[in-house]
């Protein structure tokens, strides 16, 4: 990964529905770019994945020549209509302000961009390539077969109405509407993001060849180094390398809510305290719902305001209710990112059932310097809409690649994008059910948790995901009334995650899928049926559920279902061996002249060694009630059991931390200069002794398999 971070990773992760976009057309004095001038240019905002209602940028331009009456046949404008019209050089700054930093969508746009660079060259403009997409490619994509790819064929083919053709105000409005029309085929074709978009663009060789001999100019091309790079943002580390329970107050201290605001007083002098938590009478006195919370700024401010008659007076009366809370296991930056937003200085901590078990103020973090970074957590926390989540979802490589430069390890940034994609499956979930509601299918009919499976559950997500979850709520049988809407819910949350960048589970390892989704009773006889079970093929995709996360509603639940499935598996030799048999070994990634294999130069480091590592330490918890997710923690729990073979499994953990931070940096990469990430490394571009350790660690993992089975069978 370069030293410096580029802007462009920004626009490259970014899903398409949630792009805010410019519409540009142009009509000009003939089709020669070469030659002929700009008479109109038109502009319409495309602002996450709609068309803008506003007015659209429209200009008339003088080309400073007659205009030809073949062209004035085509778009309507003559000299006459043109008489007074500004020329170029005073109409493109106004453009040139709009496009700026923004990308440009349009209908064989690399005329357009060639006319537009001719036009500033004869100006004496300098001219900065725009990031650019081309409906007519766009839709030679997704339907390569159709009959032609003028503007009112795709318009005919989408069902798009067209009004006033050839002038640049309607065409680029017929663009936008194409272009939004294009999308869910798009998607279909496994194209999500704006690099996506573009990288596959490319590929239409015969398309481009013909608009370069047209003298057009390349759309989609990949932003050059001087435009997209950017001095880095420095990021404090600290907040994404701590939970929250590392910097709060505990235990928690509560006032009662009828006592006087002078005891408040005496008690937050006397220990030293900025706030206290308030017990109200209509519920649980240690749950977020029936708590408030009264600080020292509260009582200034009463003081201020009634004198010393406020002492006399109940606390209830200055409490802030309801009280914000923050998990105990959340990062620090994301308790940042909430106080920033809601402009408090004070949150309740709570654990994992729900109970406040501490206090975070300011002043806990004064040590901590903010960054625009820690917005993310929030702002996906509070998307209304699919295209607000999509942008903030776009933000999480950006943040990646930041903390890479900070110097975090790849597997404390997997922590971070786990609990980032946890957060985003929570908040699909939420505007899942508020669809539910909207189409007269009631609330949930039973509590239920959403759960991640396999990385994302274990808390090594990395940037190349799809997705694994799951879904248990407390009653109801299989086909039934509760089950129909569960599986409703979770066919919108999958469609959701798909459409702002986390593709469907190419295996069906999804809630929406009847095998990962049940009532409490249901995954109880299920998990009693997998350890039973001989045949290995029955058992595929069944081990990460040992990875179980619940992320959203009553995660209890989730919780004492993982907690009930360990303790089942718990000695069962057979059954974790047949999970490491169907996981399959490890591929050879090593010559027979101790040489890296790779392939087009690049090695799969998932296959070659991380998959193996995991599966190895998942097995070997299961099989001896190490109740853990992470794959280190279950190292070091299985190290801990004195089993024997120390060394290689200290090796293996040596190796997995290897391999994630070299898949990370590759994946940031990649992802920087417009290409999908995936879980292969260019070898040969590692500097000799980063080499020498890879090689080390995919030496190390050839004893997996051996040991694994030598260790199931231990005592």
């Amino acid at each position: 990964m370069p030293e410096r971070l580029s802007v462009a990773i920004l626009l490259n992760a970014t899903p398409l529905i949630a792009l805010d976009a410019i519409v540009l057309d142009t009509e000009t004095t003939g089709l020669d770019p070469r030659r002929a001038r700009i008479v109109e240019m038109a502009a319409v905002r495309i602002i996450g994945g709609q068309v803008d209602a506003g007015e659209p940028l429209r200009r008339l331009v003088d080309p400073g020549e007659p205009v030809p009456p073949e062209a004035s046949r085509i778009h309507g404008i003559n000299d006459l209509i043109l008489k007074g019209a500004p020329d170029f050089r005073q109409v493109w700054p106004e453009f040139r302000e709009l496009f700026a930093g923004t990308v440009l969508i349009g209908h064989t746009i690399g005329f357009d961009l060639a006319m537009l660079l001719n036009e500033c060259r004869r100006s004496g403009y300098p001219w900065t390539a725009p990031r650019t997409l081309d409906t007519r490619l766009l839709a030679e994509l997704v339907e390569p077969n159709l009959a032609g790819f003028a503007l009112e064929q795709l318009a005919a083919w989408l069902n798009v109405p067209v009004e006033g053709r050839h002038t640049a105000t309607a065409d680029a409005a017929t663009t936008a509407r194409i272009f939004i029309a294009l999308l869910p085929k798009l998607r279909d074709r496994g194209i999500r993001t704006l690099a996506e978009a573009e990288q596959a663009c490319r590929g239409l060789t015969t398309a481009l060849d013909a608009q370069h001999r047209a003298g057009w100019v390349e759309p989609a091309a990949p932003p050059v180094e001087a435009q997209i790079v950017s001095a880095p943002a420095r990021i404090e580390t600290y907040p994404y390398r701590h939970r929250v329970r590392a910097v709060m107050t505990s235990p928690a201290q509560f006032i009662d809510a009828h006592a006087a605001l002078s005891d408040a007083l005496a008690r937050m002098a006397r220990e030293q305290m900025s706030s206290l938590f308030v017990r109200f009478e209509d519920g649980p006195f240690d749950r977020p719902g029936s708590t408030g919370i009264v600080t020292e700024r509260d009582v200034m401010r009463a003081l201020a305001g009634q004198g010393s008659a406020a002492l006399a007076q109940p606390v209830e009366a200055f409490a802030s209710r309801p009280l914000e809370t923050m998990p105990a296991d959340a990062f620090v930056y994301r308790a940042i990112g909430r106080m920033s937003r809601l402009r408090i200085r004070h949150l309740g901590v709570v654990d994992g059932g729900g109970h406040i078990v501490g206090a975070l103020s300011a002043r806990d973090l004064l040590r901590v310097r903010a960054a625009a970074a820690v917005s993310l957590g929030d702002e996906i926390d509070t998307a209304e809409d699919m295209p607000s989540l999509g942008r903030a979802w776009a933000k999480l490589p950006h943040v990646a690649a930041a903390l890479l430069l900070e110097g975090l390890a790849g597997r404390e940034i997997a922590a971070v994008i786990s609990d980032e994609l946890g957060a985003l499956t929570a908040r699909a979930a939420v505007i899942a059910e508020r669809r539910m509601a909207e189409c007269g299918q009631g609330p949930p009919p039973s509590p239920y948790a959403f759960a991640v499976l396999g990385s994302a559950g274990r808390g090594e997500s990395l940037l190349a995901m799809d997705q694994d979850n799951a879904l248990v709520f407390s009653e109801g049988d299989p086909g039934g009334p509760e089950d129909r809407w569960f599986e409703a819910l979770s066919v919108h949350i999958a469609d959701i995650l798909h459409e702002v960048g986390v593709p469907y589970c190419p295996g069906g390892v999804m809630a929406k899928n009847p095998l990962w989704r049940g009532s409490l009773t249901t995954w109880r006889a299920r998990v009693a049926h997998w350890i039973s079970r001989s045949n290995p093929q029955d058992l595929l995709s069944v081990d990460i559920f040992f990875d179980l996360r619940g992320v959203h509603g009553d995660t209890s639940l989730a919780e004492t279902l993982w907690r009930e499935a360990f303790a089942a598996a718990h000695n069962e030799a057979a059954f974790a061996k047949l999970l490491a048999d169907t996981a399959g070994s490890v591929g050879p990634a090593i010559g027979m002249f101790g040489t890296i294999r790779t392939e087009q130069g690049r090695l799969d480091l998932k296959k070659a060694g991380l998959f193996g590592i995991v599966t190895a330490a998942r097995v070997l918890a299961i099989r001896h009630h190490v109740v853990e997710r992470a794959t280190p923690a279950r190292l070091k729990g299985v190290r801990a059991l004195d089993l024997g073979g120390e060394r290689d499994l200290e090796a293996f953990d040596e190796a997995h931390a290897r391999f994630v931070e070299l898949i990370l940096r590759q994946q940031v990469e990649d992802i920087e200069h417009g290409r999908r990430p995936t879980n292969s490394v260019e070898v040969k571009r590692l500097p000799r002794q980063e080499r020498e350790r890879l090689r080390a660690a995919l030496r190390s993992v050839q004893a997996l398999e051996t040991l694994v089975h030598d260790l199931l069978f231990r005592a």
